[in-house]
C-alpha cells in the first residue's frame, strides 16, 4: 500500500511538472517590442506568469498530496473501525514508528477520541460538538505559502527594483496602445478617398507633402506654388474646389483634358491626402511671380464669388493655340 502511494505521489508530481514548466515557457517566449519601455512591461508580465506558475506548481503538489494524505486518514479510520488495530498493520498503513506514521501524527496533530473532552467548546446542536481540532495541514501549508508569496513579492518590487512599479507597467502598457494605435492607422491612411479625406496640420505629414509635391508637381505648379503651366495655388481662386475633398479628387482623377494626369496610379490615397494638405498649406504666402487667379474665389464655408477673368488686371493675353494647356487646379 506504501508503495503504491509513493509512486502514485511521483506521478503525480511529474505530471504536473511538465504541464507548468510547458506553461511557463510559452509565457517566456512571448516576444518583445521594439520599444524599451514595452520591453520593461513584457518582462515583468514574463516574470510574473513565470513566478505563478511555480508557486501554482508548488500548492498544486502541496494540495494533491494532502488530499491523498486525507483520503489514507479517512481509509484508516474505516479500517480501524472495521477490523480494529489489527487490520491497519495487515494492510502496512501504520507501520508502528514509521517515518510516515511520525510525520502523518504530526502534520494533522490529531486528539483521540478518548482525549477530545480536552477541546470541547461546549457548543453542541443537534447531537453535534464543536472541537478546537488544528486546522487541516493543506489548509496551513497554502496559507503559509501566501505569506511567503507576499514577502517575495514585496521584496521583488518594492525593495530590489528589480520589478518595474505600476506607474511604469502603466506607462509602458500606454506607449504600447499608443504604438498599436499608430500601427492600425497607418493601415487604415490608405482607405481614405475622396469623401472621407481630411485635411492634415502635423509637421510631419505637411513635410512629406512637401517632397511629394517637389517630385511631382513643381514642375507645373512652381516651387512655391506660383503657378506656372498649371494655376497658381497660393491664392483662393480654385477651378475645381479649394476644400480638401475637391483637391483630393483632382489629384486623383486629374483634368485629362487640361492637362492634369490623374495620380491614383502613381499616389497612394495616403500620399495623396499629405500633397493635397501642403497645398493648402500655401495659401496666403505670396510668392513672388505668382500666375493670376483662376476659377472661382473659394472660402471655406463654402461661398465662392464669380469666375475670375484670367486675361483682365496682370494677365497678359497670349495665343494659347500652340502652348500645351495647364494642369487644372
Amino acid at each position: 500500500m506504501m508503495k503504491r502511494l509513493f509512486i502514485t505521489i511521483i506521478i503525480y508530481i511529474m505530471t504536473l511538472t511538465g504541464a507548468v514548466s510547458i506553461y511557463a515557457q510559452d509565457a517566456t517566449e512571448v516576444a518583445p517590442t521594439a520599444e524599451a519601455s514595452t520591453n520593461v512591461f513584457n518582462l515583468a508580465y514574463n516574470n510574473i506568469l513565470l513566478l505563478l506558475a511555480i508557486l501554482v506548481l508548488i500548492g498544486v503538489v502541496i494540495a494533491g498530496i494532502s488530499l491523498i494524505w486525507a483520503l489514507i486518514e479517512v481509509q484508516k479510520m474505516k479500517l480501524l473501525e472495521k477490523y480494529g488495530p489489527e487490520g491497519l498493520d495487515k494492510a502496512n498503513l501504520t507501520p508502528t514508528g514509521s517515518l510516515w506514521s511520525t510525520i502523518s501524527e504530526k502534520a494533522w496533530n490529531l486528539v483521540p477520541k478518548d482525549k477530545e473532552a480536552d477541546i470541547d467548546l461546549g457548543h453542541e446542536y443537534d447531537g453535534i460538538r464543536e472541537l478546537d481540532n488544528s486546522l487541516p495541514p493543506w489548509w496551513l501549508w497554502l496559507f503559509y505559502g501566501t505569506i511567503i508569496w507576499s514577502a517575495v513579492y514585496l521584496w521583488y518590487y518594492h525593495v530590489s527594483d528589480k520589478g518595474p512599479s505600476q506607474e511604469q507597467e502603466y506607462i509602458a502598457a500606454m506607449e504600447m496602445g499608443e504604438a498599436e494605435k499608430a500601427k492600425y492607422l497607418a493601415t487604415q491612411a490608405n482607405a481614405v478617398d475622396e469623401k472621407t479625406v481630411t485635411i492634415l496640420t502635423d509637421a510631419a505629414a505637411l513635410a512629406e507633402g512637401k517632397e511629394i509635391y517637389i517630385a511631382n508637381c513643381l514642375v507645373c505648379h512652381g516651387a512655391n506654388g506660383e503657378g506656372t503651366v498649371g494655376p497658381n495655388f497660393t491664392d483662393k481662386y480654385w477651378i475645381h474646389g479649394g476644400s480638401i475633398n475637391d483637391l483630393f479628387k483632382t489629384i486623383k482623377y486629374g483634368v485629362p483634358e487640361k492637362g492634369m494626369i490623374s495620380w491614383q496610379a502613381q499616389l497612394r490615397p495616403a500620399a495623396m491626402q499629405k500633397v493635397a494638405s501642403y497645398i493648402l498649406s500655401m495659401q496666403g504666402t505670396n510668392p513672388p511671380n505668382t500666375k493670376a487667379p483662376q476659377g472661382d474665389l473659394y472660402e471655406p464655408n463654402g461661398k465662392t464669388s464669380a469666375a475670375v477673368d484670367t486675361t483682365a488686371a496682370n494677365a497678359v493675353p497670349v495665343d494659347t493655340s500652340s502652348v500645351t494647356k495647364p494642369a487644372a487646379k
